[in-house]
């Protein structure tokens, strides 16, 4: 089972939905937004929405000409969690049942986390639970001011598990503690100081401002490097800056140097030009 909350609140790419439950739109840009569509549940979990997230990540995961890639929930809320419904069922599944719906929501989430493109949540309402961790899968997160947050799972006697990677990647092992085991409603503003929200907005108009201008700054981002730059992360972090570190670095940066993107790109900026990912941008 994935991780559970009682919800308080009870054109480059083919966008025909594998299932009503996701639908997404796309620009000739190569800006993609996946909207998770159950507003009647505010968006809650359930084994069904979890199944058409992965494919749809899945998807693009391959898709050419896609740069950026938002994730929003439709009806004015991200992601109460997980279903009320589906709590109930799975309290009469056997371990191993609950078990591998678990780990389909954990292949979700790590498919989310592994995508070459640059990944935004854009989040209003609730993100309680599974929908917190979602936004935390992410590179970046960008709220509105009455968002709230939870991981109240302690509350009803389970844990984050699925979740916790990306949580605690995203705002460390204190506030992970602290938030994971008292299971408390937080707002906006507290997010985005422990770093689960990267940018507050103050109302929905805002957050779609915010949403077009991240989309036309990934624009000037050649998408090969942007994917390369998610993956330097992962290869330096809490690693001791020693000679090897030192060295996979500059075999990196070297490698950069001759490639196709790293040749065009560097001419660009001396001849003053955009270069061919970004034909509509201003010159460097």
């Amino acid at each position: 089972m994935t991780n559970p909350i009682v919800d308080p609140l009870v054109e480059g790419v083919d966008t025909s939905p594998t299932s009503n439950l996701v639908d997404i739109e796309a620009t000739v840009d190569g800006a993609v937004t996946v909207l998770l569509n159950r507003p009647a549940r505010h968006n809650a979990l359930d084994p069904d929405l979890i199944s058409a997230l992965e494919e749809a990540f899945r998807t693009l995961a391959g898709a050419e000409g896609v740069r950026v890639i938002f994730v929003r929930g439709v009806g004015g809320h991200f992601c109460a969690g997980s279903d009320p419904d589906w709590l109930g069922y799975a309290l009469d599944h056997a371990e191993d049942e609950n078990r591998e719906d678990a780990f389909a929501h954990a292949k979700m989430l790590k498919q989310l986390w592994d995508l070459p493109q640059l990944t935004v949540a854009l989040v209003e309402g609730a993100a309680y639970g599974a929908g917190a961790g979602l936004a935390a899968a992410c590179d970046l997160a960008i709220a509105t001011a009455d968002a709230t947050f939870a991981f109240s799972e302690v509350r009803t006697g389970l844990i984050p598990a699925t979740v916790a990677p990306y949580v605690v990647d995203a705002i460390g092992p204190r506030q992970a503690r602290a938030l994971f085991a008292t299971g408390g409603l937080f707002d906006a503003d507290y997010a985005q100081r422990i770093g689960l929200v990267t940018e507050v907005c103050v109302d929905s108009a805002a957050l779609d401002v915010a949403r077009d201008r991240v989309a036309s700054d990934i624009l000037a981002c050649a998408p090969g490097a942007v994917g390369e730059a998610k993956r330097l992360v992962e290869s330096v972090q809490g690693r001791p800056i020693d000679h090897e570190l030192m060295e996979l670095g500059a075999r990196r940066v070297a490698a950069a140097w001759v490639s196709e993107e790293g040749q065009e790109g560097v001419r660009a900026f001396l001849e003053r030009r955009p270069p061919s990912w970004a034909t509509d941008a201003a010159p460097s």
